[in-house]
């Protein structure tokens, strides 16, 4: 796998960098500039691009910016955000405008390489990786509305791992349940916040973008 570093700490990027070469993710650029960024993907065509929230010159939101207008000028690029704290109304708003090959992790569990390069490899297959503090700050908010309320708390709980952007096997795993029952529960979700038929990959990324936007525009969020 090639991909694109962008972070403003020198530290930070080189120490990312070190993780993922040790891991053997091929880094071919690390950046500080959004500028930077697009430049150095133009020219290597990376499989993915890791990229900081917060980037010069005013430090808010260059970052998520700069990721949305990447997939539109290139649609097969996974894209992972890094952040520093955990805000579900930023990863909602990422998925709204990159709902798929899109993944949003906290800075300070990167140093967990599996997690990480699983992410990759995950965001780098089209499908969706959110960091697990995010999910959980949704659940541990009161954003228990209608939809939530339809589903028992073992199908919260799988809408939480999938919400992170588990497959069914990871889910399995997790919480000691036989595939079946996993698609059972997955199905009764899909109900729950009225997903019809499309394809399976973009029925789970649509109920993980359902749930984050419960906790954005929960009153009590």
């Amino acid at each position: 796998m090639r991909a694109v570093l962008a972070d403003d700490s020198g530290i930070f990027r080189e120490g990312l960098r070190l993780l993922l070469e040790a891991a053997g993710v091929d880094v071919v650029a690390a950046v500080w500039t959004v500028p930077a960024l697009t430049e150095a993907i133009a020219r290597t065509r990376p499989d993915v691009a890791v990229v900081d929230v917060r980037m010069p010159p005013t430090f808010t939101d260059e970052g998520l910016r700069a990721v949305v207008t990447l997939r539109r000028d290139h649609a097969d690029l996974g894209l992972l955000v890094l952040s520093t704290s955990v805000d579900a109304v930023s990863a909602a708003q990422l998925l709204d405008a990159v709902p798929t090959g899109v993944g949003y992790l906290l800075k300070d569990r990167v140093d967990d390489i599996s997690s990480l390069t699983d992410s990759l490899n995950r965001v780098a297959r089209g499908g969706v990786a959110l960091d697990s503090q995010v999910v959980q700050s949704v659940l541990s908010g009161r954003s228990a509305v209608v939809p939530l309320e339809r589903l028992t708390a073992r199908e919260q709980e799988v809408l939480a791992l999938l919400a992170e952007g588990r497959s069914n096997a990871g889910i399995a795993e997790q919480l000691v349940l036989s595939p079946k029952t996993v698609e059972t529960h997955i199905a009764a979700i899909f109900r729950a916040f009225d997903l019809e038929p499309h394809s399976a990959e973009n029925r789970r990324v649509r109920a993980a973008l359902a749930y984050l936007r419960l906790h954005r525009d929960s009153p009590n969020a």
